[in-house]
């Protein structure tokens, strides 16, 4: 499956089943190209586990602000459309691939 870019349209519907890692980004932060291709890999390896998305926030900033992100990269993890789990900042691999099997 490929990674799934959502707006604030259809964020919700996106989030709401299963295990989804969302990616709150936007195309001028650094640590975001850093993690992108780590977002990639675990897309390749892990993707019937988990769907992985991105929010560009500066596109969509109504979801953004409800979830209180305020820095980026910030990751949170959906469990059937309620967060479970939340990093902030540029993760390694290992840590990103620890975080979901703790709830997979």
């Amino acid at each position: 499956m490929a990674i799934v870019n959502v707006t604030d349209q259809n964020f919700n519907q996106e989030t709401s089943e299963g295990l989804v890692l969302t990616d709150f980004w936007a195309p001028w932060c650094g640590p975001c190209k850093m993690i992108a291709p780590v977002l990639e890999e675990i897309n390749s390896e892990m993707g019937d586990k988990v769907k992985i998305a991105k929010l560009n926030v500066d596109e969509n900033p109504e979801t953004a602000q409800k979830f209180g992100v305020m820095s980026i990269p910030t990751l949170l993890l959906f469990k059937d459309g309620e967060v479970v789990d939340q990093v902030i900042g540029f993760q390694p691999k290992e840590a990103l691939v620890q975080l979901i099997n703790n709830h997979a």
